[in-house]
């Protein structure tokens, strides 16, 4: 079954976990891990990692280079990466147990995690917090809002935290490329 129909299936059968219907497109992939510092042998973690486009996306520029870890909550979604990225720890787990995972998995700091966590997620654990408290100095850390929803209080109370945990944060333009269109948060390590 194609990653399409497995994204839309998993949607269905628990949405506020899955939290999205299509997969992101190549133009949203991009903005995401654009800003991340993956020079030398970067430690990078993948929050959300659903059906793997930012996964390929990361794997390209790291090009065997470096560690990365993909935390997905859904087990089907994180059975289907791990089996097409064996290169990757995959590990399926809540991003809201995040400095046990990365201990678990021998991840001291990162140096640039990308999250495609729902709000549900953010409403269940202080993601920006706990990213701001895994990521190396001058790391940096992306999440993805959608376009309209942006303005909603759940959306601008994680660009709060987030400008909380990090301090300087600056939110994207809009990636009109992605369905629906979305823009990215980008966050620096202080």
């Amino acid at each position: 079954m194609n990653d399409a129909r497995v994204l839309f299936r998993e949607f269905l059968r628990a949405p506020t976990t899955t939290a999205t219907l299509t997969a992101s497109s190549d133009a949203l992939v991009a903005a995401m891990v654009a800003p991340l510092p993956l020079d030398g042998e970067p430690a990078v973690v993948e929050l959300g990692a659903g059906t793997g486009r930012v996964t390929d996306a990361l794997q390209r520029r790291l090009a065997g280079r470096g560690r990365h870890v993909a935390v997905e909550l859904n087990p089907v979604l994180a059975e289907r990466l791990a089996a097409r990225h064996p290169a990757v720890t995959v590990v399926q787990g809540d991003a809201g147990r995040l400095p046990d995972l990365l201990a678990e998995h021998g991840v001291e700091r990162a140096d640039g995690i990308v999250s495609l966590l729902p709000w549900a997620a953010h409403a269940a654990a202080p993601i920006p917090a706990l990213a701001a408290g895994a990521i190396a100095p001058g790391g940096v850390f992306t999440q993805v809002q959608l376009l309209g929803l942006h303005l909603l209080a759940p959306a601008r109370k994680i660009v709060d935290d987030t400008r909380a945990a990090f301090g300087d944060v600056t939110p994207g333009g809009p990636v009109w490329g992605n369905f629906p269109p979305a823009r990215v948060v980008v966050a620096r390590a202080r």
